[in-house]
């Protein structure tokens, strides 16, 4: 191979990660055949990945997967965050095997395929997780063609001409189109998921829709509300049309401050007129801009199901479940805004609430999918907030 070009694929590569540095790591494509362009983050989760891949807060992102065995038990038709995945792309270390699991219904590279997914096993996804930490997220592009022949010098201007995720707003591409009543509970081995049962005599919290999962809304009804639906871009006279007990400001992708220019006028009002407010990862950044803070784009990002953070109040440690990139700036909120949450791996803000308004946020994932259940007393405690109304 002394002739070969810089660019030629290895012998066997049928796709290829494409860095905007210029660094090409070759591998083998699985999955949908094309290319997608975005930012390359990882995800240090041992299961779960089928919730990690449609999770809308994946939106604009490829991630490496540092657990070496993703596939391993396959797909179902419950394991849906979403109605369909919303992560560009997924990076492996192994080969996508049959699947050995009772729940399975269809294998992983085969769920790929048919929701228009791309996926690049192969990697050394080690040095590629080192990269990340070391140098920051990159921008990308993940690409597989079965005849291994790839333009890498497009490819790399493709991944150098993306714009990144600071300052994009993708919230609304994500969100729901309309209002609509959650129905259902949390899902249980043997039964599925659960129903709704005496929704009238619930508090009612209507939740707006920033690229929410569907398990907050089960742990909303789990903890004993009833939950509406809100779009993003949803307006201060829709939320109080609905007679709400509660707000929740949901999960969602993107730059906060983009998302914050239409939602943090709707939330700023939530809060003068004293609704009880509970907001998370999305939700939690942009109640943060509301009172004044500001948010900033991170160097790596939190993403897993194993990241610990220490609860002020008691000094106890959460195992909790992580998916941003950017983060509140502690040193910015306001007098009113205490800290409530840290992470014990950088130390930055993982949760506040205000001491004038009822309301509270978290930066990480209460509702988990994948990830541990320590934190689900956070719904607990919003629906323990809220009166209902009479109708």
């Amino acid at each position: 191979m002394a002739d070969a070009k810089p660019f030629d694929a290895p012998e066997g590569a049928t796709g290829a990660l494409v860095l905007a540095s210029g660094e090409v790591l070759w591998g083998r494509g699985f999955g949908a055949e094309g290319l997608a362009v975005g930012e390359v983050c990882f995800n240090t989760a041992m299961t779960g990945y089928q919730e990690v891949m449609t999770d809308p807060s994946y939106a604009g992102q490829i991630v490496t997967f540092t657990f070496p065995h993703i596939g391993n038990v396959g797909t179902n038709a419950d394991d849906f965050e979403a109605d369909a995945p919303h992560a560009l792309g997924m990076i492996v270390r192994q080969d996508v095997t049959e699947p050995s699991n009772f729940r399975a219904v269809e294998r992983l590279d085969d769920w790929m395929r048919a929701h228009d997914r791309i996926g690049l096993s192969g990697i050394d996804t080690r040095a590629l997780t080192r990269r990340i930490r070391t140098g920051g997220a990159p921008n990308g592009v993940i690409a597989h063609s079965p005849t291994g022949q790839f333009d890498i010098e497009a490819l790399i201007e493709r991944a150098r001409a993306w714009p990144g995720l600071e300052g994009m707003d993708l919230a609304r591409a994500v969100s729901c189109e309309m209002h609509y009543g959650w129905q259902g509970g949390r899902w249980t081995l043997g039964q599925g998921y659960g129903a709704s049962d005496g929704e009238g005599e619930r508090p009612h919290v209507v939740a707006i829709d920033y690229g929410s999962k569907r398990n907050i809304f089960r742990n909303l009804v789990e903890a004993g509300a009833r939950v509406s639906v809100l779009p993003a871009t949803a307006t201060f006279e829709e939320v109080v049309a609905l007679k709400p007990d509660g707000v929740f400001l949901s999960n969602g992708p993107g730059d906060p401050a983009a998302t914050g220019e239409y939602a943090v006028p709707v939330i700023r009002r939530l809060l003068d007129d004293r609704l009880p407010v509970f907001g998370i990862c999305l939700g939690h950044q942009l109640l943060a801009l509301a009172v004044g803070a500001k948010t900033t784009k991170m160097h790596q990002g939190h993403r897993g199901a194993n990241h610990p953070v220490k609860r002020l109040s008691d000094n106890v440690v959460e195992i909790t479940s992580m998916n941003h990139g950017f983060a509140v700036v502690t040193e910015t909120l306001p007098e009113t805004a205490r800290e409530t949450h840290v992470s014990l791996f950088d130390g930055s803000n993982a949760g506040f609430e205000l001491t004038d308004r009822p309301a509270f946020s978290v930066q990480y994932h209460p509702e988990a999918s994948p990830g541990p259940q320590d934190s689900f007393y956070l719904f607990e405690r919003f629906v323990g907030m809220l009166s209902v109304q009479e109708m």
